[in-house]
């Protein structure tokens, strides 16, 4: 780890049956409360799902305490690098799921982990394979594997009627189905309602982009990868990958999000510098005129929209440091 990328960057999940998450949660936040750690940690009785921030010797406590536990003796933990914290807080919740969805699905179902080695092999070889991204729409537009498809999908619970869709268009028990996620758990979820709606051939790639840009590179990767914390969009690799993002504006190549300066509209958008700078942060033109804009200087593409206060002083004066 270089001496100038001091904090450790953690994303990890793991299904494991916990009988009372509400106690893991308080451990959680006292073991956090002396420790130069931020976070945003989920707990339900399915399991954990969490991303952190640490100084190295924390984050070494962090891993070692957690595999201690017998329910989390086999989390897999992902590993970057940063100069600073990538959260603002210290959060750690308790969630019903760790996975929104209306109804229970049999997680024992699910498709066969493979490995970024196996991964990036059948992405060469494997013939009539169908290949799906399963994140949002924001993920995809800055980075995502050549050739893969987007479905249409809003929301988790949209991707039923995708299924349906799909298992129209191909054979569900010969077509190869590949999938892809940031970190992993998103495919846990899909890959069984996959396999419940009568897929046989359905694979996951074990410890999603984050894993396969740490084993393999970029290889067959387009752009960046879009992470749901300061950093906003980070490469999967050291190695070069192509610009896939385009400023929502003028379509110019881009990788920087932002939030919109209108705190009322706060729209996720990709810009370029020259377009950014005419809209003064916003997004489009009727939102420079609304009530409650941040001021200009405050943008950044690695920090996203913070809270009102957080930009204006106690006599309500914008922030100029």
């Amino acid at each position: 780890m270089p001496d100038s990328l001091p904090y450790y960057v953690l994303a990890f999940y793991h299904f494991s049956p916990i009988d009372n998450p509400q106690a893991e949660m308080k451990a959680h936040k006292a073991f956090f409360k002396e420790r130069d750690i931020t976070s945003r940690i989920y707990i339900s009785k399915q399991g954990i799902n969490g991303q952190m921030s640490a100084a190295p010797l924390a984050a070494q406590e962090y891993m070692e305490w957690l595999h201690a536990k017998p329910a989390f003796k086999d989390v897999e933990f992902k590993i970057h690098y940063h100069h600073e914290h990538v959260f603002p807080r210290k959060t750690v919740k308790h969630k019903i799921n760790l996975v929104a969805f209306d109804r229970d699905v049999n997680m024992e179902n699910r498709g066969e982990h493979v490995s970024p080695r196996q991964w990036k092999d059948m992405l060469e070889n494997e013939a009539n394979k169908v290949l799906i991204d399963v994140r949002n729409d924001y993920e995809w537009k800055v980075g995502h594997f050549e050739n893969a498809e987007l479905p249409p999908c809003e929301t988790f619970r949209d991707f039923e009627s995708y299924t349906q869709e799909l298992k129209a268009k191909v054979d569900p028990v010969k077509t190869p189905v590949m999938m892809y996620c940031t970190g992993g758990i998103r495919c846990e979820l899909y890959s069984a309602i996959l396999k419940e709606n009568g897929f046989e051939k359905v694979y996951q790639l074990h410890g999603g982009v984050i894993n396969y840009g740490l084993q393999e590179g970029t290889k067959h990767w387009k752009g960046q990868l879009f992470v749901f914390d300061d950093r906003m969009t980070v490469p999967i690799s050291e190695e070069p990958a192509e610009i896939v993002g385009k400023c929502h504006r003028c379509q110019e190549p881009t990788e920087a999000y932002y939030n919109c300066a209108n705190m009322d509209c706060n729209f996720l958008f990709l810009s370029c510098h020259k377009c950014l700078e005419e809209l003064a942060g916003c997004c489009k033109d009727s939102c420079k005129e609304a009530p409650r804009v941040r001021p200009y200087h405050q943008q950044n593409p690695h920090k996203p929209f913070r809270k009102w206060y957080n930009y204006f002083d106690q006599e309500s004066n914008p922030k100029t440091d």
